[in-house]
């Protein structure tokens, strides 16, 4: 258990989960009859967090509309708003004087996990570090950029997926002394990862660790894995037929729609005998120029890869 207070990382656009992400923030897709920002706020409060900071930019109605002060999910909740977007090391920078602590743990509204976090701030402390970054065994090493990491938990690297065998996979957890991100300028956009902690490494190495967190994980980034994710999540994620479907509370699917491998998302009526396989089904009204999907009575099919 801790009293520190957590930093939900909630600004993003969502690129990767494109096209759902025209319709609600990423952390606000559903996922077994909650919300993903539902999931992460809930295994927040479980670790003894109390006081919440959600930062947010891209379409953040559909996160405070679910969240509002926190005050039915037993935590109290403010937020950090970004315009323009800040990224990952920025939108931490913004957040700091409304965290008003020392320490604080950050988390991305994208990954659930199901971890103990007090053993991990405990050696954080114990290390010293300014940033301590829960890691697991990199699970694929083409799919996910991944973290080098010496035998004393120092973290001495980035590798590039394709490249990343042997390497660990940062999986969205981390602690922060607020001192980690004071030099960086307040409203401008930077990045940890692919950027300020790679300076970090090069010019002060140990100041960020790694902590093996022993743990089972879901990662919720492209349409193909919040698929995964979605039908992991809960019983009711078929269209009748057995078929992996996952159908958001707006949508209505006909009892002869021939779905497989689909998200049906938005204000939609899937009619009978349509046939959709591995695509995401949208309002054509979502369509965007240059897009490559196929348009049937009002339904943007975009196939997933």
């Amino acid at each position: 258990m801790t009293s520190l207070p957590s930093l939900v990382l909630a600004a993003g656009h969502g690129t990767r989960l494109d096209p759902l992400t025209r319709l609600t923030a990423k952390a606000a897709v559903p996922l077994g009859g909650r919300t993903l920002i539902e999931h992460v706020l809930d295994w927040v409060k479980r670790q003894g967090v109390a006081d919440v900071v959600l930062n947010l930019h891209h379409l953040p109605v559909t996160i405070t509309s679910i969240v509002g002060d926190g005050a039915h999910l037993g935590l109290s909740v403010r937020y950090s708003w970004e315009q323009p977007l800040l990224g990952s090391a920025g939108g931490p920078r913004r957040a700091v004087p409304l965290l008003a602590s020392d320490e604080f743990l950050i988390v991305n509204g994208d990954t659930l996990c199901t971890f103990d976090v007090t053993p991990m701030i405990n050696a954080h402390g114990a290390s010293g570090a300014d940033v301590t970054m829960a890691v697991v065994p990199n699970p694929n090493p083409r799919h996910y950029n991944g973290l080098v990491v010496d035998d004393a938990g120092v973290v001495t690297g980035f590798a590039p997926r394709g490249q990343a065998d042997g390497t660990w996979h940062f999986i969205g957890v981390q602690i922060a002394r607020s001192s980690a991100f004071a030099d960086l300028p307040d409203g401008v956009p930077s990045e940890t990862v692919a950027g300020f902690y790679r300076d970090v490494i090069r010019d002060t190495p140990g100041r960020i660790r790694a902590w093996h967190a022993k743990t089972s994980f879901l990662d919720v980034g492209t349409p193909r894995d919040y698929l995964e994710a979605a039908l992991l999540s809960t019983s009711k994620s078929t269209n009748g037929n057995g078929r992996r479907v996952v159908i958001w509370p707006d949508a209505h699917v006909a009892e002869g729609a021939d779905l497989d491998d689909c998200i049906v998302a938005g204000s939609i009526h899937v009619p009978s005998g349509f046939r959709a396989r591995s695509s995401v089904l949208l309002p054509e009204t979502l369509l965007r120029t240059g897009d490559r999907a196929v348009v049937r009575d009002g339904i943007a099919v975009f196939e997933m890869d």
